[in-house]
Parts: structure tokens; C-alpha cells; sequence
């Protein structure tokens, strides 16, 4: 259950793009000392996470140690999502596409995770995702555990009651960022994708990021 301070902190951030303007609060905007390569607007300085459990699709969990040694995109949303989230998937399905010759053990990571574990369980949601690319991760969690994943990362999320919520309780969306957290392979929070995606200039900045040539 929200609170009244995170109703009001995901109320502003919403309301103000999605996640942006959180982030920019925690880490300041991209002309005070952070700067923009290519698809990624970088922070000033990495930002470390705190611990977090989310459960994987397979039923392992998503902890801290499990992101390291890759850089990692990090975005939210739901299987019943009508257009942000298949867009997105789709075009990070293209980027993945495009560095599936990086050997796995330094291939950028794609992590989505739903923020409605009442109706998107584990499978459910690795159905949904794989049937994008099949290197995508998919995790959710519990409501308190996914506020403790996402509002470090600048990214926020709530529930949207219907006008037949009351008689209906399966009558909801959910508002989400759409914005994308960039983690290196320290684990650490470095900065921001903002839509609309490239997917070609996401490949390019992952692909060289990992000191390889892009495709």
C-alpha cells in the first residue's frame, strides 16, 4: 500500500514524464555536470543500489550480484500493457538482435519487470517477454519490494483503478516510467534512456560499451 509521501512523489514524477523529473531531482539533470552519448544521458557520478529481491521468470531470484559483470537496461511494465511496453520490447528486441555476437558472458542485459504481480505472475510474465527475445530477463515481486527496486533507479509506478474498479477489481492499468535505467557491470545506477528509442543507436552505445565493434 502507498503511503501519502510516495503518493505524492509518484504524483509529480508522473505527471512530469514518466520518471524524468525524479531522476533529475536525485541525480540532477544532464547540464549539471552529467552529459548525454549518444541514446544515454549519464549521471554525474554512479549511483549505488540498494539490496533488492525480485523474483525471475524461472523462479530464481533477481539480487544485486546476478546484474554484475554486464551493463544491464533496466525498464517497467505489465503484460496487459496496451502500447508502451510491446513498443519497447520490441525495439529492445531489435537492439538485442544486433549484439547477439557479443559472447554471453559480457552481453548487455535487457531486465523488464512487471509492476502488477497481481496478475502478472513469474511464468506468465517469461511467456510474455521471451516471445520478444529470449535473452530478455523478466522479474516482479511484491508491491513494497518493487518500490524498493524501482525509486532508486529514478523509476516510478501505480496503480490506475477503471470506472468498474469497485465492482470489478481486475478493472485497472498501471501508470509506469517509461523511461530506461542504464546499470554497469558494478551493478550501479549510471543513467537514463528517454523515449523514443533507437534501437540501432542503443546497440551501437551497448555494443561499444562493452569494448567491442559494432555491428
Amino acid at each position: 500500500m502507498f503511503n501519502r509521501n510516495t503518493g505524492i512523489v509518484l504524483a509529480i514524477a508522473l505527471a512530469a514524464g514518466l520518471g524524468l523529473l525524479l531522476a533529475q531531482k536525485v541525480f540532477g539533470p544532464a547540464g549539471n555536470g552529467g552529459h548525454q552519448a549518444g541514446s544515454i544521458i549519464f549521471y554525474p557520478t554512479p549511483r549505488e543500489l540498494p539490496d533488492f529481491s525480485l523474483t525471475q521468470s524461472d523462479g530464481t531470484r533477481l539480487i544485486p550480484g546476478e546484474l554484475r559483470g554486464h551493463w544491464t537496461l533496466v525498464f517497467l511494465g505489465f503484460t496487459s500493457c496496451p502500447d508502451v511496453c510491446p513498443t519497447t520490447l520490441s525495439e529492445m528486441a531489435l537492439a538485442q538482435k544486433q549484439w547477439e555476437s557479443i559472447p554471453e558472458s559480457l552481453r548487455p542485459r535487457v531486465v523488464f519487470v512487471s509492476v502488477d504481480p497481481e496478475r502478472d505472475t513469474p511464468a506468465r510474465l517469461g511467456e510474455y517477454a521471451h516471445a520478444f527475445h529470449k535473452d530478455t530477463l523478466a522479474a516482479t515481486a511484491d508491491v513494497p519490494s518493487l518500490e524498493r527496486f524501482a525509486t532508486p533507479l529514478g523509476l516510478v509506478f501505480q496503480k490506475a483503478p477503471g470506472k468498474n474498479f469497485k465492482a470489478n477489481p481486475d478493472d485497472y492499468s498501471m501508470d509506469h516510467s517509461a523511461s530506461i535505467a542504464v546499470l554497469d557491470p558494478e551493478g550501479r545506477l549510471v543513467g537514463l534512456m528517454r523515449p523514443p528509442f533507437d534501437p540501432k543507436l542503443i546497440a551501437s552505445d551497448l555494443t561499444k560499451l562493452t569494448g567491442k565493434t559494432a555491428p
